[in-house]
């Protein structure tokens, strides 16, 4: 983990409520697809933590839904403002369990992490598909970004605005052709994931957290090997060991 002072390079809005952001500074710490940072912003006691997009050897991309007031705040920065990030936080996703054709399965600002993690499997000769899901077309983003990387995509919304009308698991029910799945979500959606898939998987939980590197112990849960912190030990846990 590395604690910093990273300049805003890009903040801008790319679907309802959901904005992009490019930090540029030390990624040293990142060392796979699936952690997060922890962002501190004036008057607001605890940082927020958001997961990690894409990174290079000197920027970080980010993106995140305004939700509340410090997320609201982070919409409004401008270029060259700077902010405290502790960066290399949480474990990452293993790739050396995913088989050939991986399917990547992302649901809102779950989806972020599963970019980082597609450029990571498709370096390493796999081929991996994504199905994401949002609750309208209003909603997509990065679509064309991971179409771009050459792999097969899927659109779910709940309205039926755009792909196919349902959730994740309905494009998910019909895929037969992949050898493990990788997701991160609302926690009902990894659930329905859990539920619905033919493999092992990894999923990454989204949680409340207060210190974010497992000092408060705030974000614990319990496991089929334990309790475990989701700031720490997470986001990403195996699909076997989740108790739900």
């Amino acid at each position: 983990m590395n604690k910093g002072i990273y300049t805003i390079e890009k903040n801008i809005n790319i679907a309802r409520d959901t904005c992009l952001m490019v930090l540029s500074g030390d990624t040293s710490a990142l060392t796979a697809p699936g952690q997060f940072i922890n962002i501190a912003l004036d008057s607001h006691y605890l940082r927020r933590p958001i997961s990690v997009c894409d990174y290079s050897d000197s920027d970080i991309t980010i993106i995140y839904k305004i939700v509340g007031e410090g997320t609201d705040q982070m919409s409004t920065m401008k270029e060259s403002e700077t902010l405290d990030v502790l960066v290399g936080l949480g474990n990452g996703f293993d790739t050396s369990k995913s088989g050939d054709k991986p399917v990547l399965i992302g649901g809102g600002v779950g989806l972020p992490p599963m970019y980082k993690l597609c450029k990571k499997l498709l370096a390493e000769g796999k081929k991996p598909s994504v199905i994401m899901g949002f609750a309208s077309e209003c909603d997509v983003f990065f679509k064309e970004e991971f179409k771009a990387l050459g792999v097969a995509v899927t659109v779910c919304t709940m309205d039926g605005s755009c792909g196919i009308c349902g959730f994740v698991t309905t494009a998910l029910k019909d895929k037969t052709d992949y050898t493990y799945y990788y997701t991160c979500g609302p926690e009902a959606m990894l659930k329905a994931v859990y539920d619905t898939a033919k493999t092992e998987g990894q999923l990454s939980f989204e949680e409340r957290m207060g210190c974010g590197f497992g000092a408060c112990m705030g974000c614990s849960c319990e496991t089929k090997y334990g309790s475990k912190r989701i700031c720490r030990d997470g986001p990403v846990l195996l699909s076997k060991e989740v108790i739900w």
